[in-house]
């Protein structure tokens, strides 16, 4: 090996350490802080239980954006109805959206048995053009100042839907707040528990340990409320964006608005059990965080607060930041496992390696503890989505890339396939 091309080797080698040891300080700093929003958060969970009846609660319009969801809509209704909230001041738009499936017809046979149940059909010509499209002309038929979003295939807690609203009623501040999803298919195959990992470690991590520090959340696509004079003041959903929670997230905070996380709203969602589903899901993820990046980095400007720019500045490093430290990682590895290069670098770069692998077991580990899932069956499986479910984001990651940059595809929205349930809500 030359000496320049051992310099460059050298080189990646150490950017490696420090962009991956980068990523794992940032997340212990928000682990930290998840931890103690947990805390805190179960103890305002006491408070709100003790004196919630005392609350004025604000009447609500719940929507759900449904595109041939006839496999889990009965579900959702069924959990919708079931809300320990006022019937006077709940409304349940399902917003069927173009549907070519029996979903039309559960919605209607719900609504003739609950009256607060309301199936509007989207317009001939008008369905089939996304989430966005969907919230918006639902949003037109709702009467209530406090709105509500759940995806079609949610089945929240009786409780969940208060815990939300009690909040804006305490915090005039906040604009919307935001409550967790947890895997309802959990245990149907191997991609599903892993997706219950990332997903538990995202909240309790990213969202928690976010409010914590900076008191920033991102709107989910789900579980969440917002006050009716946000949207109508931001002129509903971009419905460019395919991922239009976190777009309108940002647009919120440009307003100056608070966006909290409380983790005690608990909703029960479907996740994709086959891998191309999951690639499918995640491309649009990515393709949608792409959008919200170029969107709002030519807005640099006008992102006066520095929360804010940093939120702008996360939506880019939370996919781009790892995919370059592991792809680098990752061929190094490689290179020097078939003795094509060598590193001689000197320093404890193995114990360095050991101490990265510990604090991102414990990370994720007591992430998981919050909602008791904490087990040795999760240690195994922790360890093998770094050798699988890991790398596949960076197959993810790359044909968005691809589809963005090189083939400049448009932006087109594509529903998540849906499976069959084997219970009536709650997790299986």
């Amino acid at each position: 090996m030359t000496d320049i091309l051992q310099i460059i080797v050298n080189g990646l080698f150490v950017l490696a350490v420090i962009l991956i040891w980068f990523m794992i300080g940032w997340q212990l700093l928000l682990t930290l802080a998840g931890y103690f929003h947990h805390v805190s958060s179960m103890k305002e969970r006491r408070n709100v239980d003790t004196d919630a009846e005392a609350q004025e609660l604000p009447g609500v319009s719940i929507l759900i954006p449904a595109h041939n969801e006839d496999v889990v809509i009965d579900a959702t209704l069924r959990a919708m109805r079931a809300l320990s909230y006022p019937e006077e001041k709940l409304e349940i738009i399902v917003i069927n959206d173009g549907s070519t499936d029996r979903t039309g017809d559960i919605v209607r046979q719900h609504a003739m048995e609950d009256p607060r149940i309301i199936c509007f059909d989207v317009p001939a010509g008008e369905g089939g053009k996304g989430k966005s499209r969907a919230l918006n002309l639902g949003f037109r038929r709702a009467r209530f100042p406090v709105i509500a979003v759940y995806d079609a295939d949610n089945t929240p807690a009786a409780d969940a839907l208060r815990y939300l609203t009690v909040q804006l009623v305490r915090h005039p501040e906040l604009g919307a707040v935001l409550g967790k999803f947890r895997t309802v298919n959990k245990t149907r195959t191997l991609l599903t528990r892993f997706i219950n990992i990332e997903t538990l470690s995202f909240q309790g991590i990213l969202q928690a340990g976010r409010w914590k520090m900076m008191r920033i959340a991102t709107l989910p696509g789900t579980n969440f409320v917002i006050r009716r004079e946000i949207i109508e003041e931001l002129g509903g959903w971009d419905e460019d964006a395919i991922t239009e929670d976190s777009e309108l997230s940002i647009r919120m905070y440009m307003q100056g608005w608070k966006i909290k996380f409380i983790p005690y709203s608990v909703t029960f969602e479907q996740e994709p059990e086959t891998w191309s589903v999951w690639i499918r899901q995640r491309t649009r993820w990515v393709r949608g965080n792409n959008y919200v990046s170029k969107k709002f980095l030519g807005q640099w400007k006008a992102l006066r607060s520095r929360r804010l720019r940093f939120e702008v500045f996360n939506a880019v490093a939370l996919y781009y930041i790892f995919f370059v430290a592991i792809v680098i990682s990752d061929l190094l590895f490689i290179l020097a496992a078939t003795g094509v290069i060598a590193i001689p670098l000197p320093g404890p770069y193995t114990l360095v390696w050991i101490m990265a692998v510990v604090l991102f077991y414990a990370e994720i580990m007591l992430a998981l503890s919050y909602d008791h899932e904490d087990s040795f069956i999760a240690f195994l499986l922790i360890g093998a989505m770094y050798l699988v479910y890991s790398q596949l984001w960076l197959v993810v990651v790359a044909k968005a890339l691809y589809m963005d940059v090189i083939r400049k595809e448009g932006m087109t929205w594509a529903k998540t396939v849906r499976f069959a349930r084997d219970g009536k809500g709650g997790p299986e």
